[in-house]
């Protein structure tokens, strides 16, 4: 029996606030500071923050499951959260996500808010203005919440 629109629904629900839970709240400053380093240190920090992501997700997760009586099968969770994983993962090395801006025609916007942006200074009286936030980290949230959305359907459908 498929899964219904209200499971999908209260699926990506818990994983969207779990992902902004983890992303901004128990990733540590290190794993955000090192991420995306190149060599060994970036690519283990990236993936201890992976690992505390999934695991917010998972125990976010696990309680509005059974408080709603959502029925999801092993199959379906290990594949949604394997592919949210390898996504995050892929996104959060940051030379990954820029080049996919590149590509995509987005380097102007991917630097807004940040110095090598072309009308930087971003502030009236010249200054760099973090406040307003960065083309990088919308961009970056927004491929989050895409395979948040893909691994939401393959939970509730596999």
């Amino acid at each position: 029996m498929p899964a219904s629109a209200a499971t999908f629904a209260a699926v990506f629900a818990v994983l969207y606030v779990a992902h902004s839970v983890g992303d901004h709240w128990i990733q540590t400053s290190a794993q955000a500071a090192a991420k995306g380093r190149p060599g060994w240190a970036g690519r283990l920090a990236n993936t201890r923050h992976v690992a505390t992501l999934t695991a917010t997700k998972s125990l976010l997760l696990a309680p509005a499951a059974l408080v709603l009586h959502l029925h999801l099968a092993w199959a379906g969770l290990v594949t949604g959260f394997a592919v949210d994983a390898v996504s995050h993962w892929w996104a959060d090395r940051r030379s990954t996500l820029a080049t996919l801006a590149r590509v995509t025609g987005n380097s102007e916007f991917y630097e807004l808010g940040t110095p090598a942006h072309p009308a930087a200074p971003a502030t009236a009286t010249g200054g760099y203005a973090p406040t307003l936030g960065t083309g990088a980290y919308a961009l970056d949230q927004s491929w989050h919440h895409l395979w948040l959305l893909i691994a939401a359907l393959l939970i509730t459908t596999v």
